[in-house]
């Protein structure tokens, strides 16, 4: 809240907080080809961003017409036709997410320069503390979150190539490796070599890159909304110090001070909603994939059971494990974006407010007011994102494999 001249040093440490808050945003995007453009970016980045983008979407395809072909035209059994639908919307859902990054490029990039903004705003060193403690805690969430997603998908893909199938043609003997994802075998024959292998490996890409759809979002989640938290802590400082302060100065430096705080308090508000939007059909998506996953999987291991074959069971229970996780996560986020900006009108009472003129107290009311109505953390604009959320998934998820295990 100073208006000195920031120095060159001082540029070079928020130059290196900057870098250390949106570090994951930039690793987890730029492989698959979806890190938003800049005015920086070059010709050559663009060209590289195209080509990733369209290698990735071939890759993706690749793995998923073959099962919808597998799906529509082989007669297998009723379980078996779950267990590919099962395991194939994994891979839909992931492509899908893919997909909404691209498209939210554009807001990506605001909220990315937004947060670039604010590093440069803050100079004081304890409020920039206090930002990079919430940094931190945003890049502890995103690291766990993105072992759990890719944890649970390679670890089906490892388990299922590990497999081997035996079949006869005529008096030949085949055996070739059980894939992650079933395809139909007219439109590539499988059960020969190298086909076999080079179908595995574009099948661990295409699973690495459905996931990495997912894992950019909860990336930018636990990032985005722990960039928020950190500038709500900042605002709760500067009012803290207008309240201590105010009686020291005159009137003109107090009228800028609460200009100041309310401007930049309109700004989080500002960056929450721009949160919100690129957030909102992601949660419905990711709402709608733990439902489908916990599902699919008990149903797995309600039917294998009784093979007590360790390596499936351990695999459905990470995937479990997993998907619950992350979609607690994002609940988690969503109550506390609420919270905290709830907290502002809480933090604005508990000061010393009482020893202000009548004047300078109205000010204050009136952020008390506005903070009262939160910006919320939604799934499609319908469903907020809380942890009441969280339970009723779990218990509309449950109540359908309750029922896909009575009709099957």
């Amino acid at each position: 809240m100073t208006n000195q001249p920031v120095s060159i040093e001082a540029n070079s440490v928020s130059n290196a907080y900057i870098d250390y808050s949106i570090q994951l945003n930039r690793w987890s995007l730029k492989p698959i080809g979806a890190w938003p453009y800049f005015s920086t970016t070059t010709t050559y980045e663009k060209i590289v961003s195209v080509i990733l983008i369209v290698l990735c979407y071939a890759i993706l395809l690749f793995s998923i017409i073959p099962c919808v072909a597998h799906l529509i035209f082989v007669d297998d059994i009723l379980y078996s036709k779950i267990r590919v639908f099962g395991t194939m919307g994994h891979w839909l859902i992931g492509g899908i997410s893919y997909t909404n990054l691209l498209f939210q490029g554009r807001r990506i990039g605001d909220c990315v320069e937004h947060m670039e903004a604010d590093w440069r705003i803050v100079t004081k060193d304890s409020e920039q503390q206090v930002m990079l403690k919430r940094a931190k805690f945003g890049r502890y969430v995103s690291i766990i979150c993105a072992i759990f997603v890719h944890s649970g998908a390679m670890s089906y893909c490892i388990v299922s190539a590990s497999n081997t199938q035996t079949i006869d043609i005529g008096n030949e003997t085949r055996t070739f490796r059980t894939l992650p994802l079933s395809v139909y075998n007219k439109m590539i024959p499988v059960e020969t070599s190298p086909a076999n292998e080079i179908v595995i490996v574009m099948q661990f890409l295409s699973a690495f890159i459905s996931d990495s759809g997912g894992i950019g979002f909860y990336v930018l989640a636990s990032v985005l909304a722990a960039h928020a938290c950190g500038q709500l802590d900042v605002l709760a400082i500067w009012i803290n110090d207008y309240v201590n302060e105010s009686r020291d100065k005159n009137e003109d430096g107090s009228f800028r001070r609460i200009e100041m705080i309310v401007q930049h308090h309109l700004r989080i508000l500002d960056f929450i909603a721009r949160i919100e939007e690129i957030m909102s059909w992601v949660c419905m998506t990711e709402l709608f994939r733990c439902i489908l996953a916990i599902c699919m999987v008990g149903y797995f291991i309600i039917m294998e059971w009784s093979e007590h074959d360790v390596r499936n069971l351990a695999t459905y229970f990470i995937v479990f494990i997993s998907v619950t996780f992350n979609t607690f996560v994002l609940c988690y986020i969503g109550e506390l974006l609420t919270e905290q900006c709830l907290k502002v009108g809480e933090i604005v009472y508990m000061t010393n407010w009482y020893y202000l003129p009548v004047k300078k107290i109205l000010d204050l009311i009136l952020i008390i007011v506005r903070s009262s109505m939160v910006i919320e953390l939604t799934a499609g604009k319908i469903i907020q994102m809380s942890i009441y959320t969280f339970g009723d998934v779990m218990r509309l998820a449950f109540a359908y494999l309750n029922i896909l295990v009575q009709i099957t």
